[in-house]
């Protein structure tokens, strides 16, 4: 059984059904594919996001949710990982459908300096990015919409403040686009796309080239 994967057991009787496997193992599968997210690899953010999901009789995940998570950038990828998985999965012809497999996801930092963070100082990176996804949302919905709708200069401006305090700045933006060649050579063209897609809707167009070549 694999040491990260529980399962909400269905009991006939009293045996226990047999549950479904990741072909090499799901612990395997998260070491190999994990990519640690920008905003908590820089703020020395770990912990474990708890996802629920569920498989067809071909294996494939169908749905899928955070159960409990980080808060922050964490709880995306590890919903990705699980998404990626879809298809690889060993199913038992008496599994039922409906139910609810629970994976938790661990994340930990190594080959980071970060021994001169304090929790205290993780704790407030962590309610930051839980406090500015307003923030975020307003500057990715003022770009995607520039071009057909008329903004004034003042406004414009605004926007400019907005996103240099939350750090999305050129160095960001290649380190993102870095993440989405991994997501393409991993072939999650999904996921790369979603981050070519934020680095283009929050103004810049460093990612056309990406855009151009994997996401029409």
């Amino acid at each position: 059984m694999s040491k990260i994967l529980t399962l909400i057991f269905l009991l006939s009787g009293f045996v226990l059904k047999a549950e479904p496997e990741l072909k090499g193992g799901l612990e395997s599968f998260i070491n190999a594919n994990k990519i640690y997210p920008q905003y908590s690899l820089r703020n020395c953010i770990d912990g474990t996001v708890t996802i629920g999901f569920k498989l067809n009789k071909n294996g494939k995940v169908y749905f899928s949710v955070i159960r409990s998570g980080v808060g922050t950038d964490l709880d995306d990828e590890a919903l990705r990982l699980v998404r990626m998985s879809s298809g690889q999965w060993i199913v038992p012809e008496d599994h039922d459908t409906a139910t609810v497999i629970i994976a938790p996801i661990k994340f930990t930092i190594s080959g980071q300096d970060c021994q001169g963070k304090s929790r205290q100082e993780i704790n407030l990176a962590i309610e930051s990015y839980r406090a500015n996804k307003g923030s975020t949302d307003a500057v990715l919905n003022f770009y995607r919409n520039k071009g057909t709708a008329t903004y004034t200069r003042a406004e414009e401006l605004r926007i400019l403040a907005l996103k240099q305090s939350l750090g999305y700045d050129e160095a960001y933006f290649k380190e993102r686009i870095e993440d989405g060649l991994k997501k393409i050579q991993q072939k999650d063209q999904q996921g790369a796309c979603e981050d070519f897609r934020f680095v283009k809707n929050m103004g810049s167009n460093l990612a056309d080239e990406m855009l151009a070549k994997y996401c029409n």
